[in-house]
C-alpha cells in the first residue's frame, strides 16, 4: 500500500488544527493558559500516539474552581 507523501502532510496538518482547537476547548476550563495548551497540542500532532496522551492527560485533569470575589 502506497501513500503519498502530501496526503500524509494534509493529514498531518488536519489532525494538528483539530488537536489545536480541541486543547484550546479543554485548556480554557482546566488551565490558566489555554494559549499554551493548545500551542503544545498542535506541534504534538506530529507524532499521533503522543497527542493522544496528551489529550487524555487533560481530560482527567481536574478542572479549574471557580472563585468569584465579593467587589
Amino acid at each position: 500500500m502506497n501513500i503519498n507523501a502530501t496526503l500524509f502532510g494534509e493529514l498531518i496538518v488536519v489532525l494538528a488544527l483539530f488537536m489545536a482547537v480541541i486543547c484550546y476547548y479543554l485548556g480554557k476550563r482546566k488551565t490558566e493558559t489555554p494559549f499554551l495548551v493548545s500551542l503544545i497540542g498542535f506541534f504534538t500532532a506530529i507524532i499521533p500516539p503522543i497527542a493522544l496522551i496528551y489529550l487524555i492527560v487533560l481530560v482527567f485533569k481536574r478542572d479549574l474552581s471557580t472563585t468569584q470575589s465579593n467587589g
